[in-house]
């Protein structure tokens, strides 16, 4: 019935139903905590009102001497006695088994303590121990290492006659490991029994390197309220080893071996305190065999034991600590106050990551960096998301911290890479398609889809550190990782004019190269345009809009390309001339292989970022890469990237096939030469996706293509214009635009869209460069036979 069916108007009910969601509204606490109230004292008044069930009393069978009483339930009814339980069954069956069956459940008295449970575990028989060896590297000498030891324990293991089986080490590198698997839970086995035994072996380094990630996710993994404090408690123990280099740590205190402890005492409180043997620590160049000769001997020692016996034992007080026990500076309490009964707090005692002495440090570090004698417009940046206590010793170099020092390997590394490092963060490098086109050899794709000429294209980054560790990547993990901006900030005009000043140089070295056309020449010394593309992650910068700015300022337009992991700057990035996101893998499983984020959201950040390109296809010219790498993320996955592209409605979607970079890094994480796709296979997965869109309802088509780079370009039908494809660029109309308007102005990519796009580099055409003369390998002209 109707509410006019009673007699009330729908203004009345209105009102009611109104009157009632405040009521709601303005109690809802007191109504809950009522009803839960109600419903617990229910519950006491059913347990004890309820009949009592009958409590059968069954005999205790452990015990040695029989029982003949007869055994009485509480409603008065008789059952056999313990001797004619066990008799019964014997003689109707004769079967002992069934004898036990019939006798009924066996009570015991008392619990096992846990103290005793891993000595029981060892009476089983015949165990299975496997040791994981796990190692970081940047130069290749710990890989070496660890490989020879892991060789030198299993024969050590194999020499000893124990009932357990040691099945062989396995040796993990952390940067390739999924942290995931090993250090929130020990890895799942397959039905088999397992035991894990962990072993790392750590060389300490003074640039942000993967160290630093590691230990950043073992303290987001212990602080985490989703993950038990002790997630790692089933393993048998574990034991760190760490190198270091006293020359350029002279002292302990100042950071030998540093990074090897912070790790040791975060395993210590992820394992339940189980550090089977103390830390190792040696400087290679000097005592480094003979200290880890010690801790193997002492680990063989170890590893019987806890064969022998199911456990690391007892041991002596304290020990298993996180911590040093005569370290009477610090408390073990993780800024956590634990009130215990009997006792007082001490306020005096308490220490937290937000203490007065921090916000000192901070006062003292800015002194110190204003008395080297270097301006900077820019603040330092001090990494606030750190959890947990710090050391005043090392508050001040964690916080001034440089990027890419140039004493470090990883400058070395980039340098002979090509790379002019600039400042203490940044970098520029002259592109092999810029090489190729001030010969007349060829541009990049970059030529044939919007019209930028190669040879005045300069390739940077603002950062070379990164939050992913891509697989296809091709600095083979020697640039920085990172998930937060923890180094100290170089101001943009620094930046700007220092890779101007380097690109400029490395393109006066190529005057004497055999083949150099004048013009070319003489217009690559006027960059017109900039990809922010080289290595690292352009958007993690703290002033990359400010950078963007001087670009635009001379004129030179910008490509951005991020590996969607920062929708935050992302979405307060300005106008940038064409934006990228790498779109890597269609499904969260497929990136974590192919991208190896160090982001544990990384899905969530990713699909944000492609929600944000979204909001900006009218205001910016947006584009999807994808990057084709045969095992990985080609197979049957077009569907998978029709959806992101029906969520992201970028402008355009290129698709390249992975460039082989031809080394041992590669390799080892699984990417060899046949994983390079050929250029007919990409043009087989473009088509796919082309029909997977138009299934959906998209209006895309292939608009371009470069076969030299093996790169194909989809257009959303917008750039589309009388049967015509429109991906070429208006830079004079853009910059204009943003002059006009603002970095921030509201004008769309139909007003900065440039002439048709030429036929040569359409659908069908190949897309190479008219203007030039294709070569092959050895620098011979290719004369094409019709």
């Amino acid at each position: 019935m109707d509410s006019e069916g009673w007699g009330f108007s729908p203004s009345i009910m209105a009102r009611v139903a109104e009157y009632a969601m405040e009521l709601w509204h303005e109690h809802r606490i007191p109504i809950i905590l009522s009803t839960l109230f109600v419903l617990g004292v229910l519950r006491i008044y059913l347990h004890y009102t309820e009949e009592p069930q009958r409590l059968l009393v069954l005999p205790k069978l452990y015990e040695g001497k029989s029982q003949d009483k007869e055994k009485v339930a509480e409603d008065g009814k008789s059952f056999p006695t313990e001797k004619e339980s066990l008799k019964q069954p014997t003689e109707s069956s004769g079967d002992e088994k069934s004898a036990k069956r019939k006798a009924g459940p066996r009570r015991i008295k008392g619990d096992i303590t846990k103290k005793a449970r891993a000595g029981a575990e060892a009476t089983k028989g015949p165990r299975k121990i496997q040791t994981l060896v796990f190692y970081t590297c940047l130069t290749g000498s710990t890989e070496k290492i660890a490989k020879q030891f892991a060789q030198s324990l299993e024969d050590s293991l194999k020499a000893k006659e124990t009932s357990s089986t040691y099945l062989t080490p396995k040796i993990l590198d952390l940067a390739e490991a999924d942290y995931d698997e090993y250090f929130i839970t020990p890895p799942k086995t397959d039905g088999e029994s397992i035991d894990y035994f962990y072993l790392l072996l750590l060389p300490s380094y003074n640039i942000d390197s993967i160290n630093d990630n590691f230990l950043e996710h073992l303290r987001e993994t212990h602080h985490d309220f989703r993950i038990d404090t002790s997630p790692l408690s089933p393993i048998l123990g574990y034991s760190v080893f760490g190198f270091g280099d006293r020359e350029g740590w002279p002292t302990e205190e100042e950071g030998f071996c540093f990074q090897a402890k912070e790790v040791d005492k975060w395993m210590a409180k992820l394992s339940g305190r189980k550090r089977a043997y103390p830390l190792g620590m040696g400087d290679w160049k000097t005592d480094g065999k003979e200290r880890m000769a010690e801790w193997q001997t002492g680990l063989l020692d170890v590893l019987q034991h806890v064969e022998e016996t199911g456990g690391l034992g007892e041991g002596v007080p304290g020990s298993g600590n996180p911590i040093e026990s005569d370290d009477e500076e610090i408390d073990d309490d993780d800024g956590e106050v634990v009130f215990e009964e009997g006792t007082e707090s001490k306020g005096t005692k308490q220490k937290s990551s937000g203490s007065l002495e921090d916000v000192e440090d901070i006062g003292r570090i800015m002194a110190a960096n204003g008395s080297t004698g270097k301006k900077s417009s820019a603040p330092i940046a001090i990494d606030f998301t750190t959890e947990g206590k710090t050391n005043k010793k090392t508050t001040a170099a964690a916080a001034v911290k440089e990027m890419v020092p140039k004493n470090s390997p990883t400058y070395n590394s980039l340098t002979k890479q090509g790379y002019s490092i600039v400042g203490s963060h940044s970098g520029v490098k002259i592109c092999r398609w810029t090489k190729s086109a001030l010969r007349g050899r060829g541009s990049c794709y970059k030529y044939s889809f919007y019209g930028i000429n190669s040879h005045q294209c300069m390739e940077t980054t603002p950062s070379l550190s990164c939050s992913n560790k891509c697989v296809f990547c091709w600095r083979h993990g020697t640039n920085p990782v990172g998930t937060t901006w923890r180094w100290v900030v170089d101001p943009p005009d620094l930046i700007f004019n220092g890779v101007k000043e380097n690109h400029y140089k490395k393109i006066k070295m190529m005057r004497g190269v055999p083949g150099v056309r004048a013009e070319r020449f003489s217009e690559a010394m006027r960059i017109r345009h900039c990809a922010l593309s080289l290595v690292g992650e352009p958007i993690f910068y703290p002033y990359i809009n400010e950078f963007l700015a001087m670009l635009h300022k001379e004129r030179i337009s910008s490509f951005l390309v991020c590996n969607a992991q920062h929708p935050d700057q992302l979405a307060a990035l300005t106008h940038v001339t064409q934006l990228y996101v790498s779109i890597d893998a269609s499904n969260k499983e497929s990136l974590r292989r192919i991208d190896r984020p160090l982001h544990r959201d990384f899905w969530e950040r990713f699909q944000k970022c492609l929600d944000i390109l979204r909001e900006r296809r009218f205001r910016q010219r947006t584009v999807f890469r994808l990057t084709l790498v045969k095992g990985f993320n080609v197979e049957d996955e077009a569907e998978g990237y029709a959806d992101l592209v029906e969520r992201g409605l970028p402008c355009f979607v290129e698709i390249k096939g992975v460039t082989y970079c031809g080394t041992s890094t590669s390799s080892s994480a699984g990417l060899t030469m046949s994983n390079v796709p050929f250029y007919p296979e990409v043009c087989d997965f473009v088509l796919a996706l082309e029909k997977a869109l138009l299934k959906r309802g998209l209006k895309y088509g292939i608009a371009a293509e470069h076969a030299h780079s093996c790169c194909i370009l989809l257009a959303s039908d917008r750039f589309n214009v009388n049967g015509k494809w429109h991906t070429i660029i208006d830079y004079d109309k853009f910059f204009n635009l943003l002059e006009e308007k603002g970095p921030d102005g509201d004008f769309t990519p139909e007003d900065y869209m440039g002439p048709e796009t030429p036929e040569w580099a359409t659908w069908g055409n190949g897309g190479f460069d008219p203007r030039d003369q294709r070569v092959d390998r050895k620098g011979k002209p290719i004369v094409e036979v019709s």
